[in-house]
């Protein structure tokens, strides 16, 4: 496990006890079995935390989260708890290495004592529940950390938090053999949240951030891009969550593949594909075990490869029909993996994958679910950097869907290749300018080969 993934599992664990913490104080006498043992877990968690660091903070500043220097989203478990302390104005709580477990008990229920009788005026009292190793005060943000609306920096990070955060669920899956559900639906929660707040960012992101690890970048797509295609069809709330969940689990099964089949930089033998294929039933078997995890994604891990014409695998299952996010997991899936660069392939461009997709006319995957995923990707999209016929380079803003080969761009670079200090925005559809047609996009460009990163121009205005 990656040292960053190793952090992230660390702060939700914490911040997962201290939850707990809060809300047995509240439901069990101070020395019933249930509060002595959810002290033990947050103590031990602060421990484990104590060993790198002298001291550890929980920050909460407009619903948002952060343990150790880790951003979260308060997930599954946490939610009400953050914005409960949120709204009694608490922003920081610090536990200095040495707090004891009766220091743990005593804070906890003097803290959950203020928050009942809190009037909107008590910071002198707020800041009295310190003791020796606990302090609450203000939370000092990192720089990037500005939570305003459709901010790169925070939805970026939250993209690479989510992809640490896969990593550990995959890592700690292979090790016992079942995910941590709660980690699971935290992550989601998260994603859930960052696609919220700006959704073209997020998807920009699944295309645009490079990580070593195919597998866990991925997970990650994959249910970021399911959760998209839900939310384009008017899906919300807990069933969006359940989407997610599906297409972030999809692969679980590969935790039971070798790994020397799973990380082979070349093609697979026929021998190495038999064996690869078994991962959609190890899923299904892995997930029916995790009852805290949504049948659906079982459903989905056991579905995701076969198509409705009949074909795919596992091999002699038919379904009159598949299930709606089996469908929407399973556009995701083809679309992320023809589009990441691999040893053994080039990247396609958006318009080849389609046409994969309407393979067989149409008949593998739902013409209509095919056609509303090119309309919400675009042909060029969202972040993608694209010369146009004129010469100049511009970042791909908003897809236009009556005409996806046609989107709102930002031009960056002028024709004559200079780099401009006040980009301006083009929709490229509209015919009716008096200066003349638009002009139109002749190709992607690779951003590194450009030395021009698109995502700070999704987020800044336009002169």
């Amino acid at each position: 496990m990656s040292d960053n993934a190793r952090r992230v599992q660390m702060a939700e664990e914490l911040l997962r006890h201290f939850a707990g913490c809060v809300k047995a104080v509240q439901l069990y006498a101070l020395d019933h079995p249930v509060m002595t043992r959810a002290v033990a877990r947050l103590a031990v968690s602060l421990e484990r935390a104590h060993v790198e660091a002298a001291d550890i903070v929980i920050g909460i500043v407009d619903h948002k989260v952060i343990v150790d220097g880790v951003p979260l989203a308060g997930g599954h478990g946490s939610v009400e708890t953050v914005d409960r302390l949120g709204a009694i104005g608490v922003e920081r709580i610090g536990f200095d290495r040495g707090v004891t477990s009766q220091e743990l008990l005593t804070f906890v229920r003097e803290l959950v004592a203020f928050q009942a009788r809190y009037d909107g005026d008590d910071d002198e009292r707020l800041a009295a529940l310190s003791s020796p190793h606990i302090h609450i005060g203000r939370l000092l943000l990192p720089q990037w950390m500005e939570f305003g609306n459709g901010d790169m920096g925070a939805i970026r990070q939250s993209y690479r938090n989510a992809v640490a955060a896969a990593e550990a669920i995959w890592e700690q899956a292979r090790a016992e053999g079942s995910p941590d559900p709660e980690m699971a639906i935290s992550l989601v929660e998260d994603l859930a949240g960052a696609i919220g707040r700006n959704r073209r960012a997020m998807m920009a992101l699944t295309a645009l951030c490079r990580y070593d690890n195919y597998t866990f970048t991925h997970l990650v797509n994959v249910s970021v891009l399911t959760m998209a295609q839900a939310r384009s069809l008017g899906i919300g709330g807990a069933l969006l969550r359940q989407f997610g969940l599906a297409g972030l689990m999809h692969d679980i099964g590969k935790i039971r593949t070798p790994a020397e089949i799973l990380t082979k930089p070349d093609r697979l033998t026929e021998a190495e594909i038999a064996i690869m294929m078994k991962h959609p039933v190890d899923g299904a078997e892995v997930l029916r075990r995790c009852l805290e995890l949504p049948p659906l994604a079982a459903v989905v891990a056991f579905e995701h490869h076969l198509r409705v014409d009949g074909s795919g695998y596992p091999a002699g299952v038919s379904r009159s029909s598949l299930n709606l996010a089996t469908q929407l997991c399973g556009i995701a899936d083809v679309y992320d993996a023809l589009r990441s660069n691999r040893s053994y392939k080039s990247a396609f461009p958006t318009d080849r994958i389609i046409a994969v997709l309407n393979q067989n006319d149409s008949t593998r995957f739902d013409q209509r679910m095919v056609r509303r995923f090119g309309q919400l990707m675009g042909i060029y999209p969202v972040g993608n950097l694209v010369r146009l016929d004129n010469g100049a380079l511009a970042v791909v803003l908003r897809i236009h869907a009556p005409d996806p080969s046609r989107p709102a761009v930002r031009v960056v670079v002028s024709p004559d290749g200079q780099r401009l200090e006040k980009p301006h925005d083009v929709a490229l559809w509209e015919e009716d300018d008096p200066a003349g047609p638009p002009p139109r996009i002749v190709t992607p460009v690779d951003p590194a080969e450009a030395g021009i990163n698109p995502l700070p121009y999704l987020d800044a205005p336009a002169a």
